[in-house]
This record gives C-alpha cells, sequence and structure tokens, in this order.
C-alpha cells in the first residue's frame, strides 16, 4: 500500500493513469504523444505504476501494451470508503469497467497476481484437469498442444463441457492463449473471446497476468471481472497452502 500512494502522489503518474482510464491498452509511445515528457521519463514514472501494481502490461508482438490495474484502487477502496460510502459504490463500479476498456471496440478485462510458487507449478495448475477441478469447479482438458481443442468441463460427473475452444499458443511455462466460446457457439468466430495467461517469475514469486478480451459486452465484461479474481484467488490458495479456500469464493454475495 506504501508502494501505491507513492504512485499516486506524483501528478504525472495520476495523469498517465488518467489516459489508461480513457483509453486502456496503450504502448509507450502512445502514452508519450499526451504527456510533454521524454520516453526515458515516462518509462521511469511507468516502472513505479507497475510496481506499486497500478499499471499491468501485456506484449503484443512487439509492442507492450499497459492497461490500468484497479485491484489496489478496489483495495483502498474496501479499506477506507466502502464502511462510509456503500451508495457511491455502483459508480465506482462504472469507473472500474469503463477503466479495463481495450483499444477494441469490444471490453477487455486484465487481471494480475502475485503467487508464491514457480512458473512451472502455476502452469500445471492451470492446465491440469484434476488441479482445475480442485480450484475451479471445472476441469480443463486438452493435450494443450497449439491448434489443439480444451475443454471446461463439469466437476459433476456428467461430462459436460461449460466453455470450448483451440489453443492459439502454448509455450509452457510462460504464456498459454486460448479461446473460449459456449458449446453451442463453437466454430462461430464472432462468438469467440480469447483468454491469455502470462507468466512470469521474479525470484521466489510468480506474477500471473490473465487478459480477457474481445468480451461480447459489458454484461460480460462485468461476469469476468468477478469470476476471475474468485478463480485466482482460489489458484493462489491452493498454491500456497495446499488446498483451495474454504468456501468457493464466486458464491460469496456481491455488497
Amino acid at each position: 500500500m506504501d508502494q501505491v500512494f507513492k504512485a499516486l502522489a506524483d501528478e504525472t503518474r495520476r495523469r498517465l493513469l488518467d489516459r489508461l482510464h480513457e483509453e486502456n491498452g496503450q504502448t509507450l509511445g502512445e502514452l508519450c504523444e499526451r504527456i510533454a515528457m521524454t520516453r526515458q521519463s515516462v518509462t521511469q514514472h511507468l516502472s513505479v505504476l507497475e510496481a506499486a501494481n497500478l499499471v499491468s502490461t501485456v506484449r503484443r508482438g512487439r509492442e507492450k501494451l499497459h492497461y490500468l490495474n484497479p485491484v489496489p484502487l478496489h483495495e483502498i477502496q474496501e479499506r477506507w470508503i466502502d464502511k462510509f460510502e456503500r451508495p457511491r459504490l455502483s459508480a465506482l463500479g462504472a469507473v472500474k469497467r469503463r477503466a479495463e476498456e481495450a483499444m477494441t471496440d469490444k471490453p477487455t478485462f486484465v487481471y494480475v497476481t502475485y503467487i508464491r510458487s514457480t512458473p512451472e507449478k502455476v502452469w500445471d495448475a492451470l492446465t491440469d484437469a484434476d488441479l482445475t477441478a480442485a480450484y475451479w469447479g471445472h476441469g480443463n482438458v486438452s493435450d494443450w498442444q497449439q491448434g489443439s481443442r480444451w475443454e471446461h468441463v463439469r466437476t459433476d460427473g456428467s461430462g459436460i463441457a461449460d466453455v470450448v475452444g483451440t489453443v492459439m499458443e502454448s509455450d509452457r511455462p510462460h504464456r498459454l492463449v486460448t479461446s473460449w466460446a459456449a458449446p453451442e457457439d463453437e466454430g462461430q468466430d464472432d462468438k469467440y473471446s480469447r483468454v491469455t495467461f502470462d507468466i512470469q517469475p521474479h525470484g521466489g514469486i510468480v506474477r500471473l497476468t490473465v487478459t480477457h478480451e474481445d468480451l461480447p459486452d459489458d454484461g460480460a465484461l462485468s461476469d469476468v471481472s468477478q469470476g476471475w479474481p474468485a478463480v485466482l484467488s482460489n489458484l493462489k490458495s491452493l498454491l500456497e497452502t495446499g488446498s483451495p479456500l474454504p468456501e468457493e469464493p464466486w458464491l460469496m454475495p456481491n455488497g
């Protein structure tokens, strides 16, 4: 939290967050266009924001896209605002949704979490059917080769898949990209969204960035904005403690 307040104390860094709030997913060059400052100085400010987890980055080819990460701001909200300002939560939620919109017309959700683990264990937790069943309520089933089909299968023994898709990129243990669709929409290109898992080691911890893009509408964005944090919190608990959370976090009531 000290890093968050340090980052927010500087006017230039607040302006950079404002720029990402207006249009998320910008490159360094795009951010520099609206800030009267050298690229080196902007890069240094962005490094402070990244260290505070207020900005996350995703590689797209040679470009590095910057996204506003609302999680630390939400933690401030929960700690100092919710108790006294609950009527304003809906307005703050609207700000969060706008902050997560990407450069495309379709909404994008980006979430970053830090896990005390190894990249290999995080990869296995995302791809092993038994492990995903333990913390996700579904087993992720595939051979995880590029071009292969994958399924998100219920754990009730029915064999029903609630999500299907294709493995678009598979670079164990660093990066996994999958397409997502409801089974009834399989084969309809305009019905698919895309999920990218970027796994970056740093000492004894792993930074896991989940990017869910090409969402159909704000309703879907709202759903994944609640679903991903719950699932990833359960994954983090499993890897750090050996067991998932005692209650399924996605079943907690809102508000």
